[in-house]
C-alpha cells in the first residue's frame, strides 16, 4: 500500500535508505511481531524442538514476513522514484507497511502502474516460494516450513492488496481507471472510497453473519477482520477527505485572498501603525527600510497578542518576522503551485509581490486554512 499522507510527527528506528530512501520500523512493529511469535510457535515447532527454538524460528518468520512487506513498499517506491515523484519514506508498522509518496502521479496510467507494482512483487515472491516448497527445499526440517509460511503470507498479501477499494492498492488501482474514464481524479477518488468502505462493511459483516448462521462459536481471528476493517474505513474516510480538499484546491488564489498592506518603518510604534492601517483600510504591515525595501512583515498573532495599553509604546519592527527569500512569492500564483510554495516555507504570513518586483500585498496563511475549514 502506498499513500500521500500530510507531514505528520513520526517516531521509530531508522534501519537505512536503499534507494536513497529512508527505512523506518515504528515501535508498533513489535507488537505485531510478538503476536507472530507467540502464535506460530506450535506451528514450527519440530520434533525433539524446545520452547525457545520454537519461539526463534516464530521470531525469523516475523522478520522474514515483513522483509516481504518491505521489498513490497519498496517496489512502489522505487517506481515512484523513476516516475519523478518524490518519496518522503517507508514505514513498517503494526498492520504492514506504507509508502509517502508526496505527489500523486501526473497521469492514471502512471497511478494504476505505482500501485500495481506492489502486488504484483508480492505475488511473484508467493510464486518463488511456491516453486521452492515444490522442488528445494523439502525434509520437513526448519526452511522448508518458512519457506511454505512464507510463501502462503506473501500470496495472502498481494491478493488482499487487489482488493478494489481505497486505501489498498486495488483501490489506487481502481481510482485509475475511473480517473481514465472520467479524466477526473477527484472523481476516482471517490468511487475508490466508497468501494473500500464498503469492503469495510463486508468484512465485518459477511464472518459474524455466516458465523451466526452455522451456529458456530466467533473465532478469535474474526478480531483481526474488524481491526482490518476498521483500517480500511478510516483510510477511506481519509481519502474522501482528502478529494474534498482538492476539489478546492483551484479556488486558491493569492491575488483574491492577499490583504492589502501598508508600509511602516521598524520604529513605528504599533498603535500608530494599526492607526495608518485603519486609515487606509489595510489588513497588513509591511516594515521596509529608509530606502522602502520591504525587510519584514509584522506579525498578525503578535499583534492581537499585545495589550492593547502597551500598543503606544511597542515597536511595529519589535513584532515583525524577517523577510527570508521564500517568503517572498509571486501575486499571480494559483491552486497547487501557491500551496506548495507554502508548504515549502511554512510561516503565517507571505509578501506577494509583482513580476517587477512591486510590493502587492500579504497572503495570510490563516487566511488560506479559512478556505478548508469543514472539509
Amino acid at each position: 500500500m502506498s499513500d500521500q499522507a500530510p507531514r505528520q510527527q513520526f517516531s521509530g528506528f531508522r534501519m537505512g535508505s536503499p534507494f536513497g530512501i529512508p527505512i523506518y520500523v515504528s515501535w508498533t512493529w513489535f507488537i505485531i511481531a510478538a503476536f507472530i511469535t507467540f502464535s506460530f510457535k506450535d506451528v514450527f515447532r519440530l520434533p525433539g524442538m524446545d520452547d525457545l527454538g520454537a519461539y526463534a524460528v516464530a521470531f525469523a518468520f516475523a522478520v522474514l514476513l515483513y522483509v516481504s512487506v518491505l521489498l513490497h513498499e519498496l517496489a512502489h517506491s522505487v517506481l515512484a522514484k523513476a516516475y519523478g515523484l518524490p518519496v518522503r519514506r517507508i514505514t513498517i508498522y503494526l498492520l504492514g507497511g506504507v509508502s509517502e509518496i508526496e505527489k500523486e502521479p501526473p497521469t492514471p496510467g502512471k497511478e494504476f502502474a505505482v500501485a500495481a507494482v506492489g502486488p504484483a512483487l508480492s505475488l511473484g515472491l508467493a510464486g518463488i516460494g511456491f516453486v521452492a516448497d515444490l522442488f528445494v527445499v523439502n525434509g520437513g526440517d526448519v526452511p522448508e516450513m518458512l519457506v511454505k509460511q512464507l510463501w502462503v503470507s506473501n500470496l495472502i498479501v498481494g491478493v488482499f492488496n487487489l482488493l478494489p477499494g481505497l486505501p489498498l492498492d486495488g483501490g489506487r488501482m481502481l481510482r485509475a481507471g475511473v480517473w481514465k474514464v472520467t479524466r477526473d481524479p477527484g472523481q476516482g477518488t471517490i468511487v475508490a472510497a466508497w468501494v473500500g468502505r464498503a469492503l469495510a462493511v463486508v468484512m465485518v459483516v459477511v464472518p459474524f453473519a455466516l458465523s451466526t448462521m452455522s451456529g458456530q462459536q466467533l473465532h478469535p481471528t474474526m478480531l483481526w477482520s474488524v481491526v482490518l476493517a476498521i483500517f480500511i474505513w478510516m483510510g477511506a474516510t481519509q481519502s474522501l477527505r482528502v478529494a474534498k480538499v482538492r476539489a478546492r484546491i483551484p479556488q486558491v488564489n493569492a491575488r483574491t485572498l492577499a490583504r492589502r498592506a501598508i508600509p511602516v518603518t521598524a520604529e513605528t510604534p504599533l498603535a500608530e501603525a494599526l492607526r495608518q492601517a485603519a486609515e487606509k483600510h489595510a489588513g497588513a504591515m509591511v516594515v521596509v527600510d529608509h530606502e522602502g525595501h520591504p525587510v519584514a512583515i509584522v506579525n498578525e498573532a503578535a499583534v492581537q497578542a499585545t495589550p492593547e495599553h502597551r500598543r503606544p509604546w511597542v515597536s511595529a519592527g519589535s513584532l515583525a518576522k524577517s523577510l527570508e527569500p521564500s517568503m517572498v512569492l509571486a501575486a499571480d500564483l494559483t491552486g497547487e503551485a501557491l500551496i506548495d510554495a507554502m508548504r515549502e516555507a511554512p510561516a503565517g504570513e507571505y509578501l506577494l509581490v509583482e513580476r517587477g518586483g512591486e510590493i502587492y500585498g500579504v497572503l495570510a496563511t490563516s487566511d488560506v486554512n479559512r478556505l478548508f475549514i469543514g472539509v
